[in-house]
Formats: C-alpha cells, structure tokens, sequence
C-alpha cells in the first residue's frame, strides 16, 4: 500500500516537474533584443577580445561566419569579424585555416566554421552525394581526373586547370565543367577549401586540411539535429523554430519535432515575447543571466548573423531591413549595398557605401536615418563608428552624398575626424589627428 502511494506520488511529482518545465518564459520585446544582442557578440566593443585570438573566437561562438563575394566594401565574412574585432587583420582568417582551426564549407550559405565541428559536414557531405548518385559518366570521369591530378600534384585552383568550356558563358552561375567538378569534390567531402587573400579559393584533399586528431565519425541524425539547434541558439539567442530548420535545410529531418522533446526535457526554453506570435525559444543559461548592453555603435553587414533573417529584424526591433542588391536598381529604395548601423540594441541608420580603393575614400552614396530621435552622444557614436569603418576600408576621406537628415549631415561633417596611420600601419589614437571634412560631392 505504502509502496503504491509513493509511487503514485512520484509519478504525479514527475508531471509536475515536467508541467514546470514545459511552461514558457515570458519576455519584453526589450529583454529579448538584449539577449538576442548579447548572443551575437555585440554587447559591447571587443566583447570576445582583440587580436587573432579574438577573431577565432568569434567564428567559435557563432558557429558560422557567412562568407559573400560583394566587394564593393570590405568582403562579409571580414565585415562580421571586424565589428566585433577592433583593430582586425584580413590575413588573421587565411592563418587560422592554415593553422587548421577553421574551415569552410556550405551548410546553409558558405561560411567559416571551428575545425572541431568538421565531423557535423559529414551528413550534408552525404546529402550531396545522395543527390548526386546518378550523374553522366563524363561528369565522373572528369571528377576523378581532377581527384588524381591533386592527389599528385598538390593543391589547385580552379584556375590552373585548362579552360574547358564549349560554349560561351550565359552568367555568374555558368561555370565551366572543371569549376563544377571542384565544386561537387568539394561538396560531396572528397575536397575541401581554403581562402586566399585575393579570395580565390585552392582546393585540397579533405584529409590533407583536416587535422588528425579532429574528429571524422558520422553524427547520428539526432547529434546532427541537436548541433543544429544548440549551434543556431548559441548565436541567435531568441529564435523562431524555422530559423533554426534552415541552418540544417540541407539535411532533411524534423527539427521542430526535436525542439519539443528539448524543451520537455528541460534542456532547451519555450519563450513568449509580448506581442509576438511563437513559439520562440531559448538556451536555458539566459533564463537567469545579467545582460548590459554598452550602447556602443556598430556597422554591420548584410549577411551578419543578426542580419539574415528579415522577420526577426521587424518583430524585434522594427527594423525593415533587405539586401537591395538582389533588387532591381529602379525599386531600390536606400541603395545597392545598404549597412544597418546599430547602437545598442536600436537600428539607427542604415548606409549604402562604397570603398574607392584607389582615391582611399570612402564614398557613402546614402546614410539613411531611422526613425528614432539622435541624441548629440548617439550622433558623435555614429560618426566614430562611420570612421573606424573607412579605416578598416582602408580609406582616408570620407564622402556623403545624400541623407534625409540634414541636421545630422552637418553635425557628422563637422565630427569628421580621420586619424593618420602609424609607421606600423595601425590607427595612430595619439593628439597627432587631422582634421577631413565631410564633403557633399567628390
């Protein structure tokens, strides 16, 4: 009798227990912007350190850096470190591939990931070869010809092979048979890549890039989905459950399935955040955490991770945000290759700029404001931030040619300030500043 009661007792305190767990945590939209800030490292100016240690922690903590071709400003995958980096080198990411702590491939874009992760390419390695199971003899042939010639020779750019194209390229995404086979050793795991400084990518045996005492043992769909989840959140913070299924898109399983034995089982949080329409959810470890937000101003690429998902950009910060170059010129409402500028947890502006490398200017076609009111302290954070990124354009001069605001055009004109370079080729922050003003035409 006594045996019965308390194990009825125990199974009603385990519902309760799991009733408890299941309850989700109500948020602000002004907690979750915090949380959604912090976890992706822009809390604060150097918020994962300085120098080349610092970069390796940011693609670290973020799992994913994306990499982009436009190059109209300094390339996304250096834009995303360098606004968390102060003083970042673009040579930093070519030594930490060469040092075996990173690697690039494709899961939902192409990106820079830790090398320590490489075991968790294997299922979209599989995924590839499964779509790619029935392909033209000539297309194997031609994959395994290039196969050998590595094996032997050593690393290839697409470039050192012999043009094979027979017919006159129609676009960007028209690549000659060779490129394509690369392209598909890449991504079935049989190569992998890394990125020079001129961006071209050299193609390698995977077991010649890969360290030895990295892992290579296949994840199980679930450790694969779990990866997934725990990754997206680690880095987005506050998610929606499609988000986090398209960081795994490539590989098809249930993940929001997964999500809700997560979230019974206490591991991962249901959240509701007021005035949006979930579910959401959340690591456990920010249930309780403190966050301060600095107010520091930052300007951000297109394709930083706080960037890529339009609906988190409206629901949590009411910030209406595209990628105007994939639009047609005549409906493009800011510019070509507009930045969101944030301070704090606020989009403030947003800038379609333009690095001109050979006069060192850096030419702002657009600087947009938002709606919010400018304090002078939040307008001298813009300027600075404005400056620090002509610099990391390696640009001396700075050009504004059209604002909505021309309160704030003169006051940032007047802020102007663009220090000279050391003998080093660092920022020199000593007295010795010049003074450059912002002019409206070249």
């Amino acid at each position: 009798m006594v045996a019965r009661y308390l194990g009825s007792w125990v199974a009603r305190y385990h519902l309760y227990s799991l009733s408890l767990q299941m309850d989700p945590i109500i948020l602000t939209k002004s907690q979750a912007r915090k949380i959604i800030i912090h976890a992706a490292g822009l809390s604060k100016r150097a918020q994962f350190g300085k120098g080349r240690e610092g970069a390796y922690k940011v693609i670290d903590h973020l799992g994913f850096v994306q990499v982009d071709t436009n190059y109209v400003v300094e390339r996304a995958h250096h834009h995303t470190i360098a606004a968390r980096v102060p003083g970042y080198k673009t040579e930093w990411l070519e030594q930490l591939q060469s040092d075996g702590r990173i690697y690039e491939f494709w899961t939902r874009d192409s990106g820079f990931m830790p090398m320590s992760e490489f075991r968790f390419s294997i299922p979209i390695h599989e995924s590839f070869v499964a779509k790619w199971k029935s392909l033209p003899q000539n297309e194997i042939n031609l994959m395994n010809k290039i196969l050998d010639r590595i094996s032997r020779e050593g690393p290839l750019r697409a470039k050192d092979i012999e043009n094979d194209r027979v017919k006159k390229s129609s676009g960007w995404w028209d690549w000659r048979p060779s490129k394509v086979a690369l392209e598909q050793l890449h991504l079935t795991g049989k190569l992998l890549t890394t990125r020079k400084k001129d961006f071209h990518k050299v193609y390698d045996l995977t077991e010649n890039i890969v360290p030895g005492n990295v892992g290579r043992s296949v994840p199980t769909a679930e450790e694969f989905a779990h990866h997934v989840i725990f990754r997206s959140l680690k880095a987005l913070g506050i998610a929606y459950g499609n988000e986090i299924a398209w960081n795994g898109r490539l590989v098809k399983y249930p993940f929001k399935a997964e999500l809700k034995k997560l979230v019974d089982a206490g591991k991962i949080c249901q959240v509701e955040v007021k005035g949006l329409k979930g579910p959401l959810y959340m690591l456990p470890e920010y249930k309780k955490k403190k966050i301060t937000i600095a107010g520091d101003a930052f300007v951000l690429s297109p394709f930083d991770i706080v960037n890529v998902f339009r609906r988190r950009l409206r629901d949590f910060f009411d910030f209406d945000y595209q990628v105007e170059c994939f639009v047609p010129e005549a409906k493009r409402k800011y510019g070509y290759f507009s930045l969101p500028i944030l301070i704090g947890d606020t989009f403030v502006a947003r800038m379609d700029s333009k690095a001109d490398r050979k006069q060192k200017t850096l030419v702002i076609h657009n600087l947009h404001f938002e709606s919010q009111k400018m304090t002078k302290p939040m307008t001298a954070k813009v300027c600075d931030a404005i400056q620090a990124f002509a610099a990391f354009n390696g640009c001396s001069g700075i050009v504004i040619k059209k604002s909505n605001n021309k309160v704030l055009l003169k006051t940032l004109r007047e802020k102007s300030v663009l220090t000279p370079k050391s003998p080093k080729g660092d920022l020199n922050t000593g007295k010795q500043q010049f003074s450059r003003l912002l002019t409206s035409n070249p």
